[in-house]
């Protein structure tokens, strides 16, 4: 079985690391088009509504509450912004640069792939341990040097959780339906394209290390978020995709992984706001440690068994 993650493909491929300044490039050229058309949409809305004082994005992404309609179009700007920035750029970089398609993802067929539905349950089963961790990373106190450093981070912070918040507080099914996509499906293959995909496997063949490959990528996945009171337990998240790619060998079953972390969240806050059940899973001190014990266990596993069922006889994975 090929090894995916260190062995070249028959096309001389650029070295890694100019590689990656490459994708860079192409990263960026796809963040400005979906600012641009964030403008567009933007632009068109304030028109139709009569908001005509909008002037940029950044007001209503500061204060989205302040204008009443406007979930819809953040919904839009968050999708398309999604996917010019991360699966666009990988896809054109892959056809353009590597002359290579999808099939570079994927070491083996999904059908080869034992216990993929495990994922899924090992995915929801690493949510109390990890939202043990969030509360621990929340409270994290720093030095008065740095208090200026923190004040920053915790407006940040206030911002992007003002902004999700807002984008998770819907009633409709339809508006649960968009949410699921535009929330769990699009960053689940976009980031997941990215970050295990491009940039993980990347840093494999550079490295020669899949652990660092995975770690690295796991980090710098966490810090493109802008999260800093949820860095350390989102790294952890980004090393579980990034172990589940390598121990599959298939891209899909990350992507498996990410869309139902953030979609079983949507839906858990749509179920809560609906009050058909009374588990806020947003609140992270519910979190009781047994049963952050009881995700560790079974974390560890399923992550266990998952690993075993798909190691190759003649030539397995990490």
């Amino acid at each position: 079985m090929e090894d995916f993650r260190l062995t070249p493909s028959s096309n001389p491929p650029l070295h890694p690391f100019r590689s990656l300044l490459v994708l860079l490039g192409f990263v960026l050229l796809g963040m400005s088009l979906g600012g641009l058309l964030a403008g567009v949409f933007l632009t068109a809305w304030a028109s139709a509504s009569g908001n005509t004082s909008i002037t940029d994005i950044t007001g209503i992404l500061t204060n989205p509450a302040d204008y009443p309609g406007s979930w819809h179009l953040l919904m839009l700007i968050q999708a398309v912004s999604h996917l010019c920035s991360f699966l666009l750029p990988c896809v054109l970089y892959l056809r353009w640069i590597e002359r290579k398609s999808w099939a570079e993802f994927n070491a083996r067929p999904l059908t080869a792939v034992q216990s993929v539905g495990l994922v899924a349950l090992l995915t929801i089963t690493f949510m109390p341990l990890n939202g043990l961790i969030i509360e621990w990373n929340q409270n994290i106190d720093f030095p008065d040097s740095l208090a200026g450093l923190e004040a920053w981070m915790k407006q940040k912070e206030d911002q992007i959780s003002g902004l999700t918040t807002f984008l998770t507080d819907f009633s409709s099914p339809l508006d649960l339906v968009i949410a699921l996509v535009v929330i769990g499906i699009i960053p689940g293959i976009g980031e997941e394209v990215l970050f295990r995909g491009m940039l993980q496997r990347k840093l494999a063949q550079w490295t020669g290390n899949v652990h660092v490959a995975i770690w690295v990528s796991a980090l710098i996945f966490s810090a493109i978020h802008v999260q800093f009171y949820g860095f350390v337990p989102r790294a952890l998240l980004g090393a579980l995709f990034g172990y589940v790619y390598i121990w599959s060998g298939n891209i899909w079953v990350p992507i498996l992984a990410h869309a139902v972390n953030n979609g079983f969240t949507v839906l858990m806050v749509w179920l809560y706001h609906r009050q058909m059940i009374s588990v806020d899973i947003e609140n992270t001190n519910s979190v009781p440690l047994t049963g952050a014990l009881i995700s560790l266990l079974l974390t560890i596993g399923f992550l266990t068994f998952f690993r075993k069922t798909n190691q190759s006889s003649s030539q397995p994975y990490v």
